[in-house]
Formats: structure tokens, sequence, C-alpha cells
């Protein structure tokens, strides 16, 4: 797990020396992904020059030292990420002649591409992974991300620069970034509280979508090709409806379980310290039972509890971990302990992002990282296996209101619009209600019922929201259940954009490496296959990962509603943070900085404040943003 950043200088002015200068710079701003070795390497003939920083997991010895040139000389990587089957591939490349210095994965990554060609290789990877390669001989760049955006990638031009690297951060470290704020993606980020790829807070900079390669010539000039596909989650879904899995519920459980113990296998390799983050609820119990299955010593877990019941799963946690005896590590934090990391969110999330989870997120990564360098997340069950409560919610409102002429559900949503302000408590609820009666369709209503605000732009000055997957009426798949197509969507949007960001940026801001086993690319393809009725039975999701979990530890001990992974905020908002909002929500600072309506955002405030109405989520959306302004101001961003 590491660090990279690079450039590629079509002006070919720089030297040597300024394009090394350059590029340590660029790396040493995600000195945090790999404390443990920098590497660089330039060519100023061609203007390219690549930077890492590593964070030692797979050969800890010189011989995994990166950037690192292939066997020919060929090209030249910089991998951040892990590849699980790479002792399988070396034996294939070795069996045809291959040969090594070393026993990393980067170099059996090398001699892949060298064998197979870019794209060959990377569809034989089964790993987490964003590269930078450079082929010397094509003269050509080649950027790619993992199927699941596990991890990240950003690139795009400033000048005769092009960009690229793990985090923004690094991009600013370069000489010719001029960060300008896009005001339209603003709009997007307060409707969802992240920024979906392929857009960045930038003007001009780029997310690279999950899944995809961006190929780019010296000779093609500040060109920039679209990404385009290795692997296709949509071609997944339409695989699975068109040839699903024909066994009962328990040979798919059966079926699943063999596919995540060599997933879960595959995830403990490692020549350090090992454990899991675990919160007592399915996924992660799922992931560490099988864990402890394979193991021959006690696995390491974690978990962070809080004082509050209702946000507490820390007891949960003990209770399966007594019972799988595993060596279980959990920290008590006090609100004050978790609010003294609001500061340092904007640095670490790099661009505005408001899921508020993030601060037990990076809380159990600090408490882990005293004991491991590697530990393994249950993320991805619920958009696998329908665990989302709101999947259920959203499927009865549809089937509630999706027979009511348009017409009727236009007056009714203007009429709740009307009065809802002079309603206590009700105008969080009802601004979303009325949005969910404007709209055309199942997917719109989804999309209306899980943003933040439905009117972003009413807000953010000068701003026309951008298009996304749930404005495109051909980016859905064809299916008659609801939930799967809810399903669908989030793995395409929510589970890159804000679970898996979340996770990445607060493990590696303490350099820690999470790795995901439910989003083994052959568990997300074998999910895909699964009717809904295997999924969801008795109205719950998840019944897959449920038969296999009651074979480890027993129902009573999981089978409990699902409480998720958050903070008090609404209560926190009008008390002890309520001095630090009002700093950063002052409608002198919201005129000078530009971005805000400061009546309409000073409304929403002192309602929040006065009890008036609960607006907690589009709240933070609005704090995360103008704390981070503050941040990339003050360093000069």
């Amino acid at each position: 797990m590491c660090g990279l950043s690079g450039c590629l200088d079509i002006s070919l002015q720089r030297s040597p020396g300024e394009l090394e200068s350059i590029v340590t710079r660029m790396a040493d701003a995600l000195a945090h992904r790999g404390p443990d070795d920098r590497g660089v390497w330039v060519d100023a003939e061609a203007g390219i020059a690549l930077g890492h920083r590593r964070l030692s997991i797979i050969d800890l010895s010189p011989e995994g030292h990166q950037p690192m040139a292939s066997a020919s000389g060929r090209y030249i990587i910089a991998f951040n990420g892990e590849v699980y089957n790479f002792r399988g591939l070396r034996q294939e490349l070795e069996g045809s002649g291959g040969r090594f210095r070393g026993h990393s994965d980067t170099e059996v990554m090398l001699e892949a591409i060298s064998r197979w060609g870019v794209e060959g290789a990377v569809r034989r990877l089964n790993g987490m992974f964003a590269f930078a390669l450079w082929d010397r001989k094509e003269r050509r760049l080649h950027l790619v991300r993992d199927r699941l955006g596990e991890k990240p990638l950003y690139y795009g031009w400033m000048g005769s620069a092009f960009l690229f690297g793990s985090e923004l951060k690094s991009l600013c470290a370069h000489p010719e970034f001029r960060g300008e704020v896009d005001r339209s993606v603003l709009a997007l980020y307060l409707r969802h509280n992240y920024i979906p790829a392929p857009y960045s807070i930038y003007k001009g900079i780029y997310k690279l979508p999950a899944g995809m390669m961006l190929n780019l010539n010296l000779s093609a000039g500040r060109s920039l090709p679209p990404p385009v596909p290795y692997w296709s989650f949509r071609e997944v879904a339409e695989a699975g409806m068109a040839h699903p899995f024909e066994g009962s519920a328990e040979e798919a459980a059966d079926a699943l379980e063999t596919l995540l113990k060599d997933a879960v296998k595959m995830r403990m390799e490692a020549d350090v310290p090992l454990g899991a983050f675990l919160s007592g609820g399915i996924d992660s119990s799922t992931v560490v039972a099988l864990m402890q299955a394979q193991s021959k010593q006690a696995v390491k877990t974690f978990t962070i509890g809080f004082s509050e019941r209702a946000y507490n799963e820390a007891d949960h946690a003990k209770a399966v971990a007594q019972h799988l005896e595993t060596d279980h590590t959990e920290l008590y934090v006090t609100p004050e302990e978790a609010m003294a990391t609001i500061p340092s969110l904007p640095i670490l999330y790099d661009e505005p992002f408001a899921d508020s989870s993030q601060i037990p997120t990076f809380l159990i990564s600090k408490l882990a990282r005293q004991h491991v360098t590697v530990s393994l997340s249950g993320d991805g069950g619920d958009e696998l296996f329908g665990g989302y409560r709101r999947y259920f919610i959203a499927q009865r409102l549809w089937n509630l209101i999706g027979s009511i002429p348009k017409g009727i559900r236009g007056v009714t949503a203007g009429g709740i619009e009307g009065v809802s302000p002079f309603i206590p408590f009700m105008s969080d609820k009802a601004e979303r209600l009325a949005g969910i009666l404007k709209v055309e369709g199942a997917e719109a209503m989804y999309h209306a019922a899980i943003s933040h605000t439905n009117k972003p732009a009413d807000f953010v000055l000068d701003a026309v929201e951008p298009s996304t997957v749930f404005s495109d009426p051909g980016a859905c798949i064809k299916t008659p259940h609801f939930i799967e197509q809810m399903m669908y969507l989030d793995t395409l949007t929510y589970l890159p954009e804000d679970i898996l960001t979340k996770v990445d940026r607060a493990s590696m801001g303490v350099s820690l490496e999470a790795r995901v086993p439910l989003l083994d690319h052959r568990v997300v393809e074998f999910a895909r296959r699964l009717p809904l009725s295997i999924k969801i039975q008795d109205g719950k999701g998840k019944a897959p990962l449920c038969r296999i979990l009651k074979k480890y530890v027993p129902s009573e001990l999981f089978e409990r509603p699902k409480m998720g992974f958050g903070i008090p905020l609404d209560v926190w908002l009008r008390g002890p943070l309520r001095e630090w909002g009002e700093a950063l929500l002052n409608q002198e600072q919201l005129r000078r900085d530009g971005f805000f309506h400061p009546e309409k955002v000073r409304r929403l405030w002192e309602g929040h404040l006065s009890g008036k109405w609960n607006r907690q989520y589009l709240l933070w959306n609005l704090l995360m943003f103008q704390a981070w302004l503050r941040t990339t101001k003050n360093s000069g961003g």
C-alpha cells in the first residue's frame, strides 16, 4: 500500500533536476501513505517523472522499491495497492521463462504486463490497485484503477503538465497547479456528501472511475482521451441476471462460503502484523470468523466504543470476539476525543467529504495501527446482499406513491413545501418527501430519497448540477426488482465514492492498509448471480452471509437491527460544536467566500440550533466544505 504521483510535461523545458525536485515534492505530500521508503524516476527527454511513497507490506527488502522497471526496461511503474493472486501469476510466468529478482507483487505485475499487455494483465489481477505505467517504447502513459474503486487516482492538465496522483494534495504540490473550485461540482457534493467520479472539487481535475484505464500518448498534445473500461459492473449485473444461480439457498451459501474463504485467505498474506476491524455486525463478523477459521493463532480484532448507547456496538463486537476467541482490543472514545479529530478531517480527506462516520472510521484505524499494519474490513456486504434499511423503506414508499398520477403528486408536493416551514421538526423530512413526490420513475425517486437536499443549486451561487448515473436513464439496468436497481446504483456510486473513500483516507492517514474481502471481484460477480429471493428472506437482507455466519457464531450474537457507524451529530452541532460551526457559517464569512447564499445557509443553521428542524447531514456538508476551504486557503492551495 502506497502513494503514487507524477507528471508528464509536454513542454520538455524542464531539466532532469527540476523534474526530480517537482515529483519529489509531489510524492512527499503523500508521506502518510508510504512512510517506509521514497522513490523517484525521471526521463527528462520524454518529460515524464514518477514518484512513489512506500508502505512496505510484501517483500520488505530493497527489491520492492518503486518506481520499478520491468526486466526488459520497457515499462516503469508506480503502484498503490495489493495484487492478491501474484503468487499464482508468478508461478505461471516462471513456467514460461519468467525470472524474478525479489518476491513483490509489483515485479509480478510488470512481468505480466510485458507478457500479456496492459489490459490483458490487468484483467487477470485480483486485488485493489491504482497505478501509473510509463511505456518507454510507445511513449505512452497508462493510468489504471481497480474494479470496485478501492484505491483512488486523480489526474488532469495544468498548463503544459499532465498531473496524476493518489490524492489531490500531491497534484497541489506541482508548481503549475492552480486550483479553481468547480461550483457545479460543489452542488453535486452538497446533494450527496461526497463527489462522485469522474468529478473532483477542482476544475480540470478528475477521478479515474473504478474499473477504468486512461491511455495518454505523448504525441497527442494536451488532449484528454476518455477512460475506457477493462471491467464493467453493468456487464456483470446483466450477465448475472441472464445466467442466475439455480441452486437452493443452502447451496448458494455453501458456494459463497468457498469463495469468501479464499478471498479472506488471500488477503491474510503479509510480511507485517495483520488484524481486522470488528463491529459485531454481520459483515465484519463473517470476515473475522473466516479469518480465525484459517489462522493458527488468535486474530487481532479492533472495536471503537461510544458512551452514547444508541451509537455503541462495542458490546456486540466483544461478544463475537469472545466466541471466536480473537485477540480483541476495544477503545471507548469520549465525545471530546472524537471531536478533537474534526480539525484534521479536511487535510485527511483532501477534498470536501462529509460522511460523519469518517470520525469513528479514523479512530478505529488509529487504534488498529498501534498493533498492526494491515487490517481487513467488512465493507461491501450491504450493497451486494441488500443490507441497507433504506432499500426496504424506498420499496414500500414507491409501492405507495408510484401509482398516484404525477399531477396529483405535484400538487401535493407544493402543498407540503408551502406549510413545512411552519411545522416544527418537519422541514427536513418534508423537503425530502416533496422531492420524492415530484419525480418520475423509481430510480429518480431513490435519487431524491438519498439526497441531502434536492435543490443544491439553491444554496450554491452560480451552479448548474452536473449529470451523474442518476440523471442518465440509460445507466440503469433492466430489472423488475427495484431493490436490485438500488443495490446496483449504490455499487456504482455510494460504495466507491463514499464508503471506500472513507476507508482509504482514514486508514492511509495513519499508514494502515485496509483490505476488503467482500469486494473480491469473484465474490461480486457471484453475488450478482444470486436471485433476490436468496439474498433477502423474511424481509431482511444478507441472508447468504447469515447462513455462513451461523456456522461459526450463534445467531443471537449478530441478529439485531443494523446500527451503522455513526455519531450523535445533531446533538453535537447544537452543543459542543456550536461555536465551531458558528465561525464557519458566519454570514459575513459566507459572503466573503462567495460560494453559498448566506441567508439560506443561516436560516438552515439557526433553525437547527433552535430545534425547529434537524438538518444535521446537509449542515455537515456545508461545514465540511467551509472547513476544507479554510484549510486550503491557509496552506496556499
